[in-house]
Parts: structure tokens; C-alpha cells; sequence
């Protein structure tokens, strides 16, 4: 006779199956190897550890808390299958708070103490002064004082009163002192808790194994709020001798989890960026309004930028990130929230951003001072399952580029990697970089690079004169646009962009001024002159630009200005008189290419006549 289950306890069997949870198994891991971009990173990891029979969990925990979930890769060596991989935050993790921090925990606990016994001083010395003054009554009433005993009570209270005030003094500029040491202290630690007080992120990773053994594990992933920036130091002893071209990484990363003795690898992709290649559309052409755009009445870019990076209360933001947009020029904040960025001519906007605040974008609109506060963003991170991969194993090429984190005195070994669409950069010793926003500079290349010198002029403009270096087949080189610190003769000029995006043969690379080379730029007032003819007005104008070199050495300097284009053709304009200079009818520039002895002095003329209906007026000065 057959027997069934019945329902209610086929039912009652399958709630027991559900509710017995898979044991939960922690793994060992460490992160190996960094791709860094120029926003975001790519984190491999190694996972090893002992996987039960059976179905079970195993814990990858103490990640990054804004790993990117859809980013997951997971590959397994051993006997055993992978059923699904997920992530989730860890909000039960023990907080462990570094060495640094509780050193500095320290430090400020006990300059508190000095703090509360100096007051406590002040108070004791007041009291004193209090019964020095209610008692400085001298004798009585009745009877008079000798000379010797008022003497001796005068010199008594001068002394103790001088005492006092002098002790007063010397506390209250020990508090102040204190009290600028303890804002610093506080501001350091501030910046570390930014990064260290944060959940964590685990890996789970569901596996079934048909017996007990060991299994190890390739896991990387994308996170946020790291990247690094291109920076140089271009060097040039004389304009006789090579340029030194030395390449650097400006690291920073506020990840949440610190990176120990990791191989680094620079990237030049950018993942965050849309790789859809775009489509274009029909253009259809119709009549026009006529409008009138005045270039001139548009703010200038400033040279260079720098500001404040605060958050709702006013507090300074440590390691917020400031980038031009659409370049790869950006900074991270000092342990102030200060900031200061060289910017290329095209720069518009500045994008700001911190971890846990809301990003910024904010228009440069010709200020070289730029404050911006950062609101609370309170999106919270999600959980979210990806797809894991199989159990077979894959070994994959790391060769990624490492770094030391003590720089080196000698150049450190690197290697670029040109792949289909991007250039890595690989250096070859491990780097340990903690998550506390803070820059890491990290030297990736020095070159010796053959240049041709020559100096740029435009008076009009700037009476300075330019050192402009020029170096020809620099594509391999695979540099990025980024700050680059000029030295010149020891010494250092100045702050410049070096621009490879450009689209020369010839890369120019500003050196920064040379004031030896003077220059003066003057309006003739004989050759400057208005007159009516008929129904036409002529105008004259007349300038005389004079260059004296005061090196010891010849220069070549290129010098150049303009005379205004014609875009209409009632307007006539004529040029007179350039000293040999060469004219581009199509844009009006005026150049001239001079060889300057060392001591000579040299006059150019610049003369041009405009020729327009007297009715109109235009504008010449």
C-alpha cells in the first residue's frame, strides 16, 4: 500500500528547508594590484580560504563601502561551483580606527589637559590679585605709617602685582598657542574620520562544493572617490641643453579601505565617461536673425584659481576633489580645504566633490578666487546582486605599476603599456596609499628631451616676453594634459598647462616670462589722425614697439601684433608701414621673427589707415 505525504506536511518540510540559513564562512583577502583612472580605480583583490561541503556563503568583507556593484568580477580555483555573487554593506562591523588616529586622539586629549590646568591658573591668579587689591590699605585710621613700612608695602604690592600680570601673560599666549595646535590636530583628525569612520562593504559569494577543501578567488571591482592627475616638472638648465621632462601621478583616494604595499597601474581611460560613439543627425539650414556678439565682454580665464572647499556648517572639506571639466587638470583640498589650480585658457567650469556631499559644477566667469560649500547628500547606497563566473579557473596578466610610499631619491623603474584604446603606465615598486584623501605624488618618467627655445612676444597684450620650449615628435611620450612647475636656470618661474591634446607636430611648452627681454609698446601721436574727404572718414593709427635684450646671450624672439579685418565692405583698411613684418590678410597678425645681440636695441613700426562712411563710427582704441 502506498503512503503520501499530505499537504500540511509537505508544507511544514519545505519551511524547514528555507529556514535553515547556509553557513556564513569568512575568507581571507588582499588587495594586490590598483588600476587607477583618471576617475574611479579598479580594485583586484585575492580571496583564499576553506569552502565546507555543500551549499554555503563565503564573506569577503572589509571592502570599500562605495564599490561599484555592477562592476563585480569573481573567479574561482577549486573543486566547486559559484551559484551567485552579491554585495551588501556591513553596518555591524566593528569600526576599527587607525594608529594615526588614535595617536592624534591622544595628543589632543592632552593638550586639553594643559588647556583646562592653565585656566585654572588664571582663576587662582585672579583670586590672588582680588585679595592683593581689597588688602592694600596701608596702616590705620588712627595711626600713622613710617616711611620705612609704607616703602616696604609699596615695593611688596609692586612686585606681586608685576608677578602676576607677567604669569597672566605668559599663560594666555601658551592657550593661544595651544588653542592653534589643537584647530590643526582637529583638522587632521577630521580628515581621517572622513574616511576610516565608514561602513564597510562585504563580497557574498554563494558557492556549492561536493566535498570539503581549499578554494582561492580573483575578485576586482570598480570604486568611487579615487583617481589620480597628471602633473610635471619640466626643467631647463640653459637654452643650449635638452629639457628635462619629469612625469608625475597626483594620487588620491578616500575609498574607505587603506591600499598596503599594492602594485598601481595609471590609466588614461576614463570609465565613468560614455564610450557610446555618437550619431550624426540631419542638419537642416534655414534664415538667420542677425545677432551681435561682443568677445570682448566676455570675462577672461584667469591664470590661476584657488579657494575654499567648506561644508553646511563652514567647515573645511580635506581631500575634496576640484577638476576643470573636460580636462584632466584637477587637485585634491589640503587639511584646510584650500585648493589652488593652474587653468588652461579654455576653462569654463570647475567641478567640486566629496565623498557623502553633492557634487558642484560651478562657472570660472574670469574669477581667480573661488569659494563653493557642499550640501549633504543623503542617497544611500543600495545592495545589489551581479552575476558571478564559474568555477574554472583563469589566470590573468597583472604587470600592474607599483609604488613606494616614501618617494624615492632615485628614479623609480616604469613601464607604458599601449593598448588598443588606452595607455597604461606601470611602475615597478608597491605603494602603500592610506584612505584619507590626502595627495600622493608619485614619479612615473623623466625624460632628456631634445627642444628648440625660442621667445614669444605680444606687447599689446603683456609687456613681458615668453621662454617657449619646442619639442618635435613628442607623441611618444603619451602625455596628458595636466600643471607642469617651470623651472628655468635653477630657479623656479612659475606655474604653466602642458597641453599634448593639441593637434601640432610641434608641442610648445611655456616656460614662463624672461624679464631680461624689455619691451615697450607706445602710440605715435603723428601717425595717430582722423579726417573727413568727401563722404568718407580716414582714420590713422601709429604704434612704435621697442625690444632691448639684456641676456648675455643672443635671443631669437618672435614678436606680434595686429591691424583690424575688415567684415564689412564699406570698411576699408590699409596697412602702412610694418618694418618687415609679415601680415596674414585672413586674421590681421602682424609677426615679426627677430635675432636680438646680446645689449641690442631694436624699433619696429607698426602704421595701418581705415577708410569708412563718415555717417558711421567705429571703434580703433
Amino acid at each position: 500500500m502506498k503512503h503520501s505525504l499530505s499537504p500540511l506536511l509537505f508544507l511544514f518540510l519545505v519551511l524547514q528547508g528555507f529556514s535553515q540559513e547556509l553557513k556564513e564562512t569568512p575568507l581571507t583577502n588582499q588587495i594586490k594590484e590598483v588600476t587607477l583612472f583618471l576617475s574611479g580605480a579598479q580594485v583586484f583583490e585575492i580571496a583564499s580560504g576553506t569552502i565546507p561541503a555543500g551549499e554555503s556563503i563565503l564573506l569577503v568583507k572589509g571592502l570599500s563601502p562605495f564599490l561599484d556593484e555592477k562592476s563585480i568580477q569573481v573567479k574561482g580555483q577549486g573543486n566547486f561551483t559559484i551559484q551567485a555573487v552579491n554585495k551588501r554593506l556591513d553596518f555591524l562591523q566593528e569600526k576599527e580606527q587607525g594608529e594615526q588616529a588614535k595617536v592624534l586622539e591622544k595628543e589632543i586629549s592632552e593638550i586639553e589637559k594643559r588647556q583646562s590646568s592653565l585656566r585654572n591658573r588664571i582663576q587662582v591668579l585672579g583670586t590672588k590679585m582680588s585679595v592683593l587689591s581689597a588688602n592694600k590699605s596701608i596702616g590705620s585710621n588712627q595711626t600713622g605709617t613710617s616711611m620705612t613700612a609704607l616703602k616696604a608695602t609699596l615695593d611688596f604690592f609692586d612686585a606681586e602685582h608685576t608677578k602676576i600680570v607677567n604669569e597672566e601673560l605668559q599663560i594666555n599666549t601658551q592657550l593661544a598657542a595651544n588653542e592653534q595646535e589643537l584647530e590643526a590636530l582637529r583638522n587632521q583628525l577630521y580628515a581621517l574620520q572622513q574616511s576610516d569612520d565608514k561602513e564597510k562593504a562585504e563580497i557574498r559569494i554563494r558557492v556549492k562544493a561536493s566535498s570539503a577543501g581549499p578554494a582561492t578567488f580573483q575578485i576586482n571591482y570598480l570604486v568611487s572617490n579615487a583617481g589620480w592627475y597628471p602633473k610635471y616638472d619640466v626643467r631647463v638648465k640653459s637654452i643650449t641643453e635638452p629639457l628635462q621632462l619629469q612625469y608625475k601621478a597626483e594620487v588620491f583616494q578616500n575609498t574607505g579601505a587603506d591600499w598596503k604595499n599594492v602594485k598601481l597601474r595609471f590609466s588614461n581611460a576614463n570609465p565613468n565617461q560614455s564610450g557610446q560613439a555618437p550619431i550624426l543627425e540631419k542638419w537642416e539650414l534655414n534664415y538667420a536673425r542677425f545677432t551681435t556678439v561682443n568677445k570682448f565682454a566676455l570675462p577672461q580665464t584667469p591664470g590661476s584659481i584657488s579657494g575654499l572647499v567648506l561644508d553646511e556648517q563652514g567647515q573645511a572639506l580635506p581631500g575634496a576633489t576640484v577638476l576643470v571639466k573636460g580636462t584632466t587638470i584637477g587637485t585634491t583640498t589640503d587639511l584646510e580645504g584650500r585648493y589652488s589650480l593652474t587653468l588652461p585658457t579654455t576653462a569654463k567650469t570647475l567641478v567640486f566633490h566629496f565623498i557623502g556631499m553633492r557634487s558642484e559644477e560651478l562657472p570660472i566667469q574670469g574669477r581667480s578666487n573661488l569659494n563653493v560649500t557642499l550640501m549633504q547628500d543623503n542617497q544611500v547606497l543600495s545592495e545589489v546582486v551581479v552575476t558571478g563566473y564559474s568555477g574554472q579557473s583563469e589566470k590573468r596578466a597583472l604587470g600592474a605599476a607599483p609604488v613606494n610610499s616614501a618617494m624615492d631619491t632615485t628614479p623609480l623603474m616604469t613601464n607604458f603599456v599601449e593598448n588598443q584604446t588606452t595607455v597604461e603606465i606601470q611602475v615597478a615598486e608597491p605603494y602603500s596609499i592610506k584612505t584619507n584623501g590626502e595627495r600622493t605624488l608619485v614619479d612615473l618618467k623623466t625624460y632628456e628631451i631634445p627642444a628648440t627655445y625660442r621667445y614669444t612676444a605680444i606687447p599689446k597684450l603683456d609687456k613681458d616676453a615668453f621662454l617657449l620650449a619646442e619639442l618635435s615628435d613628442w607623441s611618444q611620450y603619451n602625455l596628458l594634459e595636466g600643471e607642469s612647475n617651470l623651472y628655468f636656470e635653477d630657479g623656479f618661474v612659475g606655474r604653466s598647462i602642458l597641453n599634448p591634446a593639441a593637434l601640432q607636430d610641434t608641442l610648445q611648452i611655456s616656460m614662463g616670462r624672461d624679464r631680461s627681454l624689455v619691451m615697450q609698446r607706445e602710440k605715435v601721436g603723428q601717425f595717430s589722425k582722423k579726417r573727413t574727404i568727401g563722404s568718407n572718414t580716414t582714420e590713422s593709427r601709429g604704434y612704435e614697439i621697442t625690444l632691448k635684450n639684456n641676456k648675455s646671450q643672443a635671443v631669437t624672439l618672435q614678436v606680434k601684433d595686429q591691424i583690424p579685418v575688415s567684415v564689412n565692405s564699406s570698411i576699408e583698411v590699409t596697412s602702412e608701414e610694418l618694418s618687415g613684418g609679415s601680415l596674414d590678410p585672413l586674421t590681421g597678425i602682424v609677426t615679426w621673427e627677430i635675432t636680438l645681440a646680446p645689449g641690442a636695441q631694436q624699433k619696429l613700426i607698426l602704421r595701418y589707415e581705415v577708410k569708412y562712411p563718415k555717417a558711421e563710427r567705429i571703434i580703433l582704441d
